[in-house]
């Protein structure tokens, strides 16, 4: 959750929030990372509590006070590169009641509609624009709009061809996702994306609730349309408030532009090997490991794992 409250103490009544400090990377973290975060933290001006292990050699938790979010966050992301690092308030819900997530290239390793336009022999061209949008450099809805017009005419049985051949969950997804589900936590797929692929990957992965854009069909064949209200930035900022969970028990998940909002409105927003412009909004960024290391961040130990 974005706060504007990033500063060390300015008057008796606003405080910077205590923070928890997750150091993830699996099978190789070592005591010396530990150590050196906690310099780290000291150069900030906090005094870091002892390491707590999650998973001796996997992850570990820190703890500090009177330091800024932002500049912890990036200070140590400076200092250890090769480590994923989850900066987050210790004064909100560490296992979060509702998981919101973005599909393409965050619960599966591609962008549907590049793929889909493959099969049209238009993927470069496509997946050109996708990228640009994903950067937040256009507009969203019209770019969606321009990608898909060029889709028109192609038989619709492609569509669950597209799903069998190029569709892989990322690492982690099913973990990630049953975990929290068996822990009591609402879990949502929200994309940009089309529902002829986020209703089948949702049921594959675990997701309770599904939500995406759908692309229209006259006589067999995709008209080059997607019906209207259009899922956008906005509508998964909405899906996340309308789910009626207190934000601070909220994580959000995202690589791209389209997920910002979202992003900075969850109590956790975490991106996932993203865009610039998502992992700068973001409260965090995974930018080695799999979806686990969400896990990792909500305190799970690898036993409490649903595999």
């Amino acid at each position: 959750m974005t706060t504007t409250m990033e500063s060390p103490v300015t008057s008796p009544f606003r405080v910077t929030p205590p923070l928890l400090i997750t150091l993830v990377r699996e099978a190789a973290l070592s005591a010396g990372d530990a150590a050196m975060a906690s310099d780290v933290l000291r150069s900030l001006g906090a005094e870091p509590g002892a390491p707590a292990w999650i998973d001796h050699g996997s992850a570990l938790d820190l703890t500090a006070h009177d330091i800024p979010a932002a500049a912890t966050r990036a200070a140590l992301e400076a200092a250890l590169p090769g480590l994923d690092i989850i900066v987050q308030r210790r004064d909100f819900p560490r296992r979060k009641r509702l998981l919101i997530a973005d599909m393409d290239s965050t619960m599966i390793q591609c962008e549907c509609i590049d793929e889909l336009a493959d099969y049209a022999g238009l993927k470069t061209k496509v997946a050109a624009v996708t990228e640009a949008a994903m950067r937040g450099e256009l507009d969203f809805e019209a770019a969606l709009d321009a990608r898909v017009a060029l889709l028109a005419g192609m038989d619709a049985a492609v569509l669950d061809q597209c799903r069998r051949e190029r569709v892989r969950l990322m690492p982690g997804a099913q973990v990630l996702v049953r975990t929290m589900a068996a822990h009591g936590a609402h879990t949502l797929l929200v994309s940009g994306g089309f529902t002829a692929f986020t209703a089948p990957v949702a049921a594959e992965i675990g997701f309770a609730a599904q939500h995406a854009n759908t692309l229209t069909i006259e006589n067999g064949r995709l008209t080059g349309t997607v019906a209207r209200p259009i899922v956008d930035a906005a509508a998964k900022r909405a899906h996340l408030i309308g789910a009626g969970m207190a934000l601070p028990a909220t994580l959000a998940v995202g690589d791209g532009a389209n997920d910002i909002p979202m992003l900075e409105a969850a109590g956790l927003g975490i991106a996932y090997h993203a865009k610039p412009k998502a992992a700068a909004a973001a409260d965090a960024a995974v930018r080695h490991g799999d979806l686990t290391v969400l896990l990792r961040a909500q305190g799970y130990a690898r036993r409490e794992w649903v595999v």
